[in-house]
């Protein structure tokens, strides 16, 4: 039996690239949770009689939850566990759904009203793929009942800030996770930014939140019986003749029933007794139930928050079935190499992934615009809580790609770019939630995506999702690997000034050649007289790699022809090098190792410079000379190896074992 080879890290890394590339994790080829597999567990419980239990969601406290509900938390101590048999509508105990944690599913069961606790996972998850018509809404404010889009006929988004231009706090009740796996949520102010109504109460699932000024208010209730800090339900609208005049009415509900709003239109107020007989029947449901009717103006005047659960991209006054183009991307946030934070960071925000979309078909003849969906999740924060991590506070913003880039794929574009020119769209805000997600409305033409964690140096792996109602062609963008190299001329030693082959005697010895002993101890001597450089000095690989490089006759040593050469060339790196030590401190931290990369002519991909941040940075993410050089020495050696070996010149070369050895060992 062969003996299993285990990949190493970077293999590991090559390996699942390439796996996401073919589609592995898609629902062609979906991954089984954790090899649970739905057939074999239902087929199993019924051969043995014996209920499915998930032993990855144990009947122990560690499965509830963190924090406010961790195992020693007052809100989970005493809790027994139970089996639901059928979960059917409101027949469901819905009045005991946990605050801040199962929200939003309270509204999904809403929308369907029988679920089988066994399928849950397998019934619930398939209805998020987008073939549903959603359900029609009215627009309150909207003239005749017109819908307005969110995002308003340029697509731009209302400002991410506060109200002093300040980033929203993402802690507190903003930031409480309610998102399910699956659909894209967005977060919307009822009030507008001048307290007029601007967004439509949609039928779907959704959940409200009543604002709180501090810690002391959270579960506070008001005099109208509302509970601050509280996540209710939007289960409904209609509207009623109310002494001559139509009302618009929103229907709420409390998923912990019980407290309900006493303010008009609650169970027993009198504006009932002024409504027509029959249309009160229909509506108003006399019982402690924790659901209730109130106006629109109290609605927008009560609650503080509205969040919007889709269950398809679909526009919510379309009532038209329609199939949307999906594309989906996996990306990652690394400290030093792709984590570069938000617009508020110029000097690091280029360093993001970046996506490419086109948009090409017009939403309808004599409209140029195009409208599409974009959706940022970030990925197993769940898990890292154990770790006392959380989620990120993430966002997006749209760039209109430059005239000169237009239909070109290997473009990264770089932070001048970013420093002259302003987003053409971007997400409503940056949050602290699973996913952030924003529609939009954009001429037709190419754009740019750029997500990001709010602040640079924040580590995460995350899923890009675009939506559009017509074909478009996205990708991720990134520069081709090359190195555009100076040319080097070898001199002989006739044309090599008189007073480098003098100071060549001196260093070589007799031998007239320099070992690796030797260049480092000359490396070293001369590097410490560079006061503004800091180094630890050029160990012996580092030494070794460039007689590797420079070594033309195999000797293993540098003759006086092939140390000129290796000379000019470190005098070229260190010109490099000072040029974009920004801060002269001396060293350079991975954002000037990019830009200094660049200059010295190569151009690298987002995952070939992580490796190299990984391996020549200091623990602060600092690069110093010596680092510096060996990088570039290792760079310049491996494209000459490969181009030398490439003899067709079709940027493919075939290896046997034994060359893959000689030239992983001893390049």
């Amino acid at each position: 039996m062969e003996a299993p080879i285990y990949a190493t890290g970077i293999a590991a890394k090559l390996r699942s690239q390439r796996d996401r590339e073919e589609g592995l994790g898609q629902n062609h080829m979906a991954l089984k949770f954790y090899g649970q597999d739905y057939e074999s567990l239902k087929a199993r419980s019924v051969q043995t009689r014996i209920l499915f239990e998930d032993p990855l969601f144990p009947c122990a406290a560690s499965s509830l939850g963190f924090n406010e509900l961790g195992p020693r938390s007052a809100k989970t101590s005493g809790v027994r566990w139970m089996r639901p048999k059928v979960w059917r509508g409101r027949g469901l105990a819905m009045n005991r759904v946990r605050q801040n944690t199962c929200v939003s599913f309270d509204a999904l069961v809403l929308r369907f009203p029988c679920m089988d606790s066994v399928s849950l996972r397998c019934v619930l998850i398939p209805q998020f793929t987008p073939h549903h018509p959603p359900d029609l809404c009215w627009d309150p404010a909207g003239p005749s009942g017109t819908q307005r889009d969110p995002a308003g006929p340029s697509g731009t988004q209302r400002d991410p800030a506060g109200p002093n231009g300040t980033q929203r706090d993402p802690a507190g009740p903003n930031g409480t996770q309610r998102d399910p796996t699956g659909p894209s949520g967005t977060q919307r102010d009822p009030t507008g930014p001048s307290g007029t109504q601007r967004d439509p109460i949609p039928m779907q699932p959704s959940t409200l939140e009543l604002g709180i000024s501090n810690a002391k208010d959270q579960e506070a209730v008001t005099f109208k019986k509302l509970v601050k800090g509280h996540a209710y339900s939007v289960t409904g609208v209609d509207e009623v003749v109310y002494r001559g005049t139509l009302t618009k009415l929103v229907r709420i509900r409390n998923p912990w029933g019980e407290v309900e709003w006493t303010g008009a239109w609650s169970d027993n107020s009198r504006e009932w007794d002024n409504v027509d007989r029959s249309v009160r029947s229909r509506l108003q449901n006399r019982s402690e139930d924790g659901e209730f009717w109130m106006s629109f103006s109290d609605f927008l005047r009560e609650f503080s928050r509205l969040e919007i659960c889709n269950l398809t991209p679909d526009t919510l006054q379309n009532s038209q079935l329609k199939k949307w183009s999906t594309s989906l991307y996996q990306g990652e946030w690394r400290r030093g190499s792709t984590a570069g934070g938000c617009r508020n960071f110029p000097a690091t925000f280029w360093i993001n992934p970046q996506f490419k979309v086109a948009l090409e078909h017009p939403d309808s003849a004599g409209n140029s615009d195009c409208s599409f969906l974009v959706a940022l999740m970030q990925k197993d924060r769940r898990k890292k809580r154990r770790e006392g991590k959380d989620m990120e506070t993430i966002g997006f913003a749209i760039y209109e790609v430059p005239h000169e880039f237009v239909g070109k794929s290997a473009v990264h574009l770089k932070r001048d770019y970013f420093l002259n020119h302003s987003s053409t769209a971007r997400s409503e805000l940056f949050i602290n939630l699973r996913e952030v997600s924003s529609r939009f409305s954009l001429p037709a033409g190419e754009y740019i995506i750029v997500p990001s964690t709010f602040e640079p140096q924040k580590e995460g792996d995350f899923v890009l999702r675009v939506f559009s109602e017509k074909p478009t062609n996205s990708e991720e963008l990134d520069d081709d690997v090359t190195a555009d190299l100076p040319p080097e001329t070898q001199l002989n030693e006739s044309q090599i000034d008189q007073a480098f082959k003098n100071l060549f005697r001196q260093l070589a010895g007799p031998d007239m050649e320099i070992s690796v002993t030797e260049l480092q101890t000359i490396l070293n001597r001369i590097i410490s007289k560079h006061k503004d450089l800091k180094t630890d000095g050029f160990s012996q690989e580092a030494c070794r790699s460039m007689i590797n490089l420079m070594d033309t006759d195999g000797s293993g040593k540098l003759g006086l022809s092939e140390f000129h050469v290796l000379w000019e060339k470190i005098k070229r790196y260190l010109t490099v090098f000072r040029q974009f030590d920004m801060d002269k401190s001396g060293t350079m931290n991975s954002y000037e190792m990019r830009r200094a990369l660049d200059s010295a002519g190569f151009k690298l991909t987002n995952h070939l410079f992580q490796l190299i941040i990984l391996r020549y940075t200091e623990d602060d993410l600092s690069v110093d000379f010596d680092n510096f050089v060996t990088c570039l020495v290792r760079l310049e050696t491996m494209f000459k190896t490969f181009r030398t070996m490439d003899t067709d010149r079709d940027d493919v070369i075939s290896l046997n074992f034994f060359q893959w050895i000689s030239l992983t060992m001893f390049a």
